[in-house]
């Protein structure tokens, strides 16, 4: 499973020397209580490895090879038939049932997985207090209310199959069942949050600690903590694929067929419906992370955002770092910052509506880009990988020249802010890009005290805007998939023929924008 992807064989991994469960892991201590914690989760850890000798007695020696990781059984349906058995059964019909069976396992691994995140994580640094109760909470969420879920689905599949391992029918089963994953919304949807808080609590030695013996120990499979937390989103978006390969090896004349079709269509609404909740909540997690220097920076059309479309970090023409998010209706650029250990973002000039956006796709070279190595190139080096936005009235004076690490993410970024300006650019768009006046770049913006006209209207603008220091931090990639217009959303239209212009785009499928 792709799930279960092992790390390089040549990782450095610590040699564990008498180390046989997380209660060797934890430093000493002399409450009573706590140790016989230790023993419960010790006897939890090498269930399934008793009859490892080496794991079993304390006199390892210090120089024994590290313990390796738990694995999981692979062995395929087919391989558990007798000889009989299998000849009785036609190529398609048993690929059918290898489908069924391998959807039947997952479940169970599943299951384990929830279970093993609950007893040897969250249980472990609740009683050791080395994460309060409601840290815990928002990082695990209510990961133990979907264990009885996906029990009843292995419970399902377990009386449908025969004595000889077969199962004749499974759509019903599965068309009762999946509309249940709706319960997934609001843990899908707090994900972004509870990774940004785990990340955070990394920073703290403990918890460090305490995770990395973890990875170390057996029974993580070499996993960390947040694949494990992430593995029921995983599972997901497996149903699908799951579902349209038991429906390829069933014959036509199966009575599964219609429901199986029946039953892809179900799992397919449900996922739609949870990224478009996990698209809202994103999108509304950036929002809240904005920071502004000005008043006037301020627009309705970000708080009334309810998909972003498009963020990642680019460069500015300087050399200095932005971190850049196209919403709905607004291109915002930033700077990253931390305050408190807490990641921000702090509104960088003034954010560009999409229906007053031009886009102009530079060729590598076009412009000479700045920063503080500057000077240690020649006039050959060419800028690659460039694109520039700007407003369509010049007089607010903006324009941004952008660079992006690659020609994918270049291309990336420019295919989406041409989808979003569409509805608002006249087929000659591209025409009049030539006409418009040269607008001064960031290298400008960035010096008040520029003596041109330009930069002192600017200046005046946006008064109070000082440089700040640009946080180091990587770029997140994010998706976003097909979201609609949400009711009461804050706009300045006024035309209602340009609302249904815009609905009609939103109504439509997006691709997933990985940048």
């Amino acid at each position: 499973s792709l799930l279960y992807l092992q790390e390089p064989s040549n990782k450095r991994v610590r040699p564990l020397t008498r180390v046989t469960s997380l209660a060797n892991l934890i430093s000493p201590v002399r409450n009573g209580a706590v140790r016989r914690f230790g023993q419960t989760i010790q006897s939890f850890a090498l269930r399934s490895d008793s009859k490892s000798p080496g794991c079993a007695q304390k006199s390892c020696s210090r120089s024994a090879a590290p313990t390796p990781p738990k694995r999981r059984n692979s062995v395929l349906w087919s391989e558990m038939l007798d000889v009989n058995m299998k000849e009785s059964l036609s190529t398609k019909e048993i690929k059918r049932q290898e489908a069924i069976y391998e959807m039947s396992r997952g479940e169970q691994d599943l299951i384990e997985d929830l279970k093993l995140a609950r007893k040897a994580y969250h249980d472990p640094m609740l009683k050791l207090s080395i994460m309060s109760e409601e840290e815990l909470t928002h990082i695990f969420g209510d990961l133990d209310s979907y264990i009885p879920l996906h029990e009843d689905l292995l419970a399902s599949l377990g009386e449908a199959t025969k004595p000889d391992g077969t199962v004749e029918q499974i759509g019903p089963i599965l068309v009762k069942w999946l509309p249940r994953l709706h319960a997934y919304k609001g843990y899908c949807s707090n994900q972004l949050a509870a990774k940004a808080l785990l990340d955070q609590k990394k920073q703290d030695r403990r918890v460090q600690d305490f995770l990395q013996r973890c990875l170390e120990s057996p029974f993580s499979r070499k996993l960390d903590l947040w694949s494990f937390l992430d593995i029921p989103r995983s599972r997901l978006v497996k149903y699908p694929l799951l579902l349209k390969e038991i429906l390829r090896h069933t014959p036509k004349d199966h009575p599964d067929i219609q429901i199986l079709e029946e039953a892809i269509s179900i799992i397919q609404g449900v996922l739609s419906d949870i990224n478009l909740k996990k698209g809202e909540s994103e999108c509304q997690y950036y929002i809240d992370k904005l920071e502004y220097l000005d008043e006037k920076q301020k627009d309705p059309r970000i708080e009334g955002s309810k998909a972003l479309l498009c963020h990642g970090e680019l460069k500015n023409k300087n050399g200095h770092k932005l971190y850049v998010f196209l919403f709905q209706d607004i291109l915002v650029l930033t700077r990253p910052v931390t305050r408190n250990e807490r990641q921000a973002y702090q509104v960088y000039r003034q954010p560009i509506p999409v229906q007053e956006l031009l886009l102009e796709d530079l060729q590598d070279g076009d412009v000479k880009m700045g920063g503080s190595f500057r000077g240690a190139f020649g006039n050959s080096d060419k800028a690659k990988n460039i694109f520039r936005v700007r407003f369509q009235d010049p007089s607010p004076g903006q324009s941004h020249t952008l660079q992006a690490n690659d020609v994918f993410h270049k291309q990336q970024w420019v295919n989406c802010i041409r989808t979003a300006i569409a509805p608002f650019q006249p087929a000659a768009a591209a025409a009049e890009l030539k006409e418009l006046p040269e607008l001064s770049e960031e290298s400008e913006e960035n010096n008040p005290s520029a003596p041109n006209i330009r930069a002192q209207k600017r200046q005046s603008a946006m008064s109070g805007i000082t440089e700040m220091e640009l946080d180091e931090s990587t770029s997140e990639c994010s998706s976003v998939l097909d979201s609609e217009e949400a009711k009461g959303l804050k706009t300045h239209r006024t035309s209602s023929g340009y609302r249904k212009t815009r609905e009609k785009q939103l109504s439509g499928k997006r691709k997933e924008t990985l940048v």
